[in-house]
């Protein structure tokens, strides 16, 4: 059976960990500094993404969510050091949006090869307090290595973009990907779903590095998702219910 995590290296210090496997396919990402590292996400829980970090890594390790969706949260039992933004953070300690069996549902939508030691009944959302709650502009300092978290709402009331700078690096979680963007949950909000994408469309950033599917995707797909979600409202059409929308490169379920 081939390893459920396939990792990539993107430079000699930043690692793709991403779950290929299953339909979401998920990333992860994994960032070394000099004093510590963190990761980025950390995907459906299926494996133990926990042990796969300890053979790319002997530093101390942070997680830093780009939101707290199952797809996303699944490995935190692994990381007791984990940051978010605040409005998500009753979503781990008190109650999750979606049920244990529609989560469960989601996660066996398509039918995949799962690990031998994988079980589905068994399959739990995560449930914790986060050590640090993360604001717009707040830095994340590895050690010779930092990110900015910028709140870009609107697939999710906290969800969090993580800029590098120095790198020209976005992580850009579920705002932006080749994909289906999905604006259609009651917990999403389309209008500031085209606020967030306006803004990162402004950023110098060289690199994208997507929540899903494709990592080889162009930088320019910013400015279409922009373009393509302002094109809708324009046409009345940026609210729940209006439909899917396929444009170049992506599409937009309202």
């Amino acid at each position: 059976m081939k390893e459920w995590l396939t990792i990539e290296k993107i430079d000699g210090e930043t690692y793709a960990l991403s779950e290929y496997g299953h339909w979401e396919q998920t990333h992860t990402y994994l960032l070394l500094g000099d004093t510590r590292a963190l990761l980025i996400d950390t995907g459906l829980g299926v494996a133990d993404i926990g042990a796969q970090v300890k053979t790319l890594t002997s530093l101390p390790v942070t997680v830093a969510l780009t939101h707290a969706h199952w797809d996303h949260i699944g490995g935190l039992k692994f990381f007791p050091d984990f940051a978010m933004h605040e409005a998500e953070e009753k979503w781990l300690r008190e109650k999750f949006p979606l049920s244990p069996a529609a989560v469960r549902e989601n996660l066996l939508k398509e039918a995949c090869d799962f690990p031998e030691d994988f079980s589905a009944e068994k399959y739990r959302i995560f449930q914790g307090s986060p050590s640090r709650l993360l604001k717009d502009g707040d830095s994340l300092d590895l050690g010779n290595r930092r990110l900015t978290a910028l709140h870009t709402p609107g697939h999710s009331p906290g969800h969090l973009c993580y800029y590098e700078e120095e790198r020209g690096y976005l992580f850009s979680g579920d705002l932006l990907y080749a994909g289906q963007l999905d604006a259609f949950y009651p917990t999403t909000n389309p209008e500031a779903f085209l606020s967030s994408l306006l803004r990162i469309r402004e950023l110098p950033f060289g690199k994208l590095l997507p929540g899903h599917y494709a990592l080889d995707i162009p930088v320019t797909l910013g400015k279409k998702a922009a373009a393509g979600m302002s094109s809708l409202k324009e046409r009345g059409l940026l609210k729940h219910g209006s439909g899917t929308f396929a444009f170049e490169g992506f599409s937009v379920r309202l």
